[in-house]
């Protein structure tokens, strides 16, 4: 991709999505985001009346008199997007790939964040960690984001989620918001990992499908591409076997996901690409 074209991307998708995240978090994004957290502020000498177990026991042992900690809210939020760009979200039925409405919806949570005064990071990922951009914040950051989620290719074709997750777990040491932005196809066992981050942060997963996948239209015989494994496959479109087959692994997949997050902790959505998502992450973030 051309220096120029990658401007004329770039540009397209910050257009498009900096008001989606106007309307997505307009009046709700402090309730939804703000104030989860609490960190230590400083102490103060106890009066009556004050929870005996605020009290600061080393202080008070070296005053000889009684002071309590007080703590305030953490307002300064941290988001952090695991972005999948592994071959299998190369998938699309229209002019539309899981990929692209990846793309639009990490960008979209990057400008919230940006509007809000918050700090945004991303991890890529396919079967390995691809790139890191720690969190920090500004236009120029945002629109750094942005070049990488238009111009990033994966050196690995398929998908470990569970590395991304340890990756998450041994460099973000402050409680964040996490994204997981993924179609959790061949994304491995990753139970163990979630686990582990859930400890520390707080999850919120999103996961892409295309309806065509779940109903695939009868086109007879044709040879299919699988990204991922990287060979081609002749398939009978037409056959009740076939489309049976793709159905139950595409819903198979969806609710396994769904059982994941909500066994283990996180908010779960999903999300057909064919579908306007923003209305369905408004739906997410106002529960």
């Amino acid at each position: 991709m051309d220096v120029s074209e990658l401007i004329k991307k770039v540009r397209k998708l910050e257009l498009k999505t900096r008001n989606h995240s106007k309307d997505l978090f307009t009046g709700n994004y402090t309730s939804t985001f703000k104030g989860k957290g609490i960190s230590f502020h400083g102490v103060r000498a106890y009066s009556y009346g004050d929870d005996v177990r605020s009290i600061d026991w080393n202080v008070t042992s070296r005053s000889q008199e009684p002071y309590i900690k007080e703590f305030e809210e953490e307002r300064e939020l941290t988001f952090i997007l695991l972005v999948d760009i592994s071959l299998s979200n190369y998938f699309g039925s229209m002019d539309t790939t899981k990929r692209d409405i990846v793309n639009e919806v990490a960008a979209t949570l990057a400008f919230s964040a940006l509007n809000n005064n918050d700090k945004v990071g991303v991890i890529f990922f396919s079967e390995k960690v691809e790139k890191y951009i720690p969190p920090k914040k500004g236009k120029s950051h945002i629109l750094t984001i942005l070049r990488e989620l238009v111009h990033i290719e994966p050196s690995r074709n398929t998908t470990n989620i569970g590395e991304a997750m340890l990756f998450l777990h041994n460099t973000i040491k402050k409680k964040s918001t996490v994204f997981i932005l993924s179609d959790f196809i061949e994304g491995g066992n990753f139970e163990k990992e979630l686990i582990i981050t859930r400890t520390k942060h707080d999850f919120y997963a999103l996961q892409f499908y295309d309806q065509m996948e779940e109903n695939f239209p009868d086109i007879g015989l044709v040879e299919l591409y699988n990204a991922e494994k990287m060979n081609y496959e002749w398939v009978d479109t037409s056959s009740s076997l076939f489309k049976d087959h793709m159905k139950t692994h595409i819903q198979n997949n969806l609710k396994n996901t769904k059982t994941i997050f909500k066994k283990l902790g996180g908010e779960y959505c999903a999300i057909n690409v064919q579908e306007a998502y923003i209305h369905k992450l408004a739906t997410m973030f106002k529960k």
